[in-house]
């Protein structure tokens, strides 16, 4: 649907049911959620959402790669971000929402748990602490999807690796920004002088979400948050999932912070490349300035992340030393899953999204210079 500037919903709730009022059901749990949700009515007992959560956990499958399972997540956890679930602001507290929340978590963990491997563990003191986490985060794991983009994405499969990383870009960094109020001392300090550079220094210009919008809309995109959620895969949703369950629980606090320590530490080389396929594809600055923004920004994290955070936080709490690392783990393993899935999907000229993205229509999002969606309505 095409818009302007001045047909924006006049408040919050009503921007977020016009913002999301197609998303797709993906099973019995999101199908229940996405009701509940819209319906203009005080919240109630959704009947039947305690059932369908203990069907889907008892049933012991793959919930890293299950669609419903992943997009309920993606819509309980919307419910704290804001412009994404319908009526979110009545829904945010509601004890049958969080309840089914937490056994869906708690499943989602325990598996995370399972598959992710953590190496051998250093002395908790913060030089021991970066080397070990630059030898984790520097090993090959096969095929680069980074170098795929540099010398053989096409045009299409440019389109399709925006759409795939809006899921978290266009929040960046609000997943590992609930982990400030958790830290204290030295990691707090080094988290939020990150957080500070990903929020553009208190400019909206700079913010790195909003230079991803900018990209988005330069090739033509829809910048809008949740624009694409109906073609995001579970793996791609399986990953930003993650980054909310750490963020979201102090208990995770460690893992939170091994997350971001290994994002950040694995971003200056590969936004590099990414930088050169899309200017290899004919893209001006405007698309690959939030590239080139990352080589040199991380370039300076992943320093500060590896020595002062997350060293930092196990000098000052070494019993997260182990949760440092499961969360370094969790995003190395969740990153390839989701590369791999994109690569392997280009790579045998199929799409890597659920359906075809010819099917949208982009409209004037692309040329609006204050575009609708999430990053404008803030």
């Amino acid at each position: 649907m095409a818009t302007s500037e001045n047909s924006l919903p006049g408040n919050s709730a009503e921007y977020d049911k016009w913002c999301n009022e197609e998303i797709e059901a993906r099973g019995p749990i999101s199908e229940l959620l996405l009701d509940a949700f819209s319906q203009q009515s005080k919240p109630q007992e959704i009947v039947g959402l305690p059932e369908a959560v203990a069907s889907a956990v008892e049933s012991g499958r793959d919930f890293i790669r299950d669609e419903d399972v992943q997009l309920s997540l993606f819509l309980l956890y919307g419910l704290y971000y804001g412009a994404v679930v319908e009526n979110g602001d009545r829904w945010e507290w509601d004890l049958g929402t969080i309840a089914a929340r937490l056994d869906l978590e708690q499943a989602f963990e325990a598996q995370l748990r399972a598959v992710v491997t953590i190496p051998e563990l250093p002395n908790a003191a913060d030089e021991d602490v970066a080397a070990a986490l630059f030898e984790f985060t520097s090993a090959d794991s096969g095929p680069s999807l980074s170098r795929y983009v540099a010398k053989k994405l096409t045009a299409d499969q440019a389109h399709e690796y925006l759409v795939q990383r809006s899921i978290y870009t266009l929040k960046e960094a609000d997943p590992h920004s609930w982990a400030i109020p958790r830290l204290r001392g030295r990691a707090k300090a080094a988290l939020v002088e990150i957080q500070s550079d990903e929020y553009g220094a208190g400019r909206r210009d700079r913010m790195h979400s909003e230079i991803y919008a900018r990209t988005m809309r330069g090739v033509g995109l829809d910048s809008r948050y949740g624009a694409y959620l109906n073609y995001a895969p579970a793996i791609t949703l399986a990953s930003f999932n993650m980054m909310s369950m750490f963020g979201l629980h102090r208990r995770l606090r460690g893992a939170i912070v091994g997350h971001l320590a290994a994002f950040e530490m694995t971003s200056s080389i590969p936004n590099k490349l990414y930088a050169r396929g899309f200017r290899r594809l004919g893209y001006g600055d405007d698309v690959t300035e939030y590239f080139d923004e990352h080589v040199e920004a991380d370039a300076v994290h992943e320093q500060i992340a590896a020595r002062d955070l997350a060293g930092g936080l196990a000098e000052s709490e070494p019993a997260l030393l182990s949760e440092i690392f499961f969360g370094a783990g969790a995003c190395l393993l969740l990153d390839e899953w989701v590369a791999k899935h994109m690569l392997e999907s280009f790579e045998a000229g199929r799409s890597s999204l659920r359906k075809p993205l010819a099917a949208l229509t982009t409209g004037d999002f692309a040329n609006d210079s204050n575009p609708i969606g999430e990053v404008a309505a803030r």
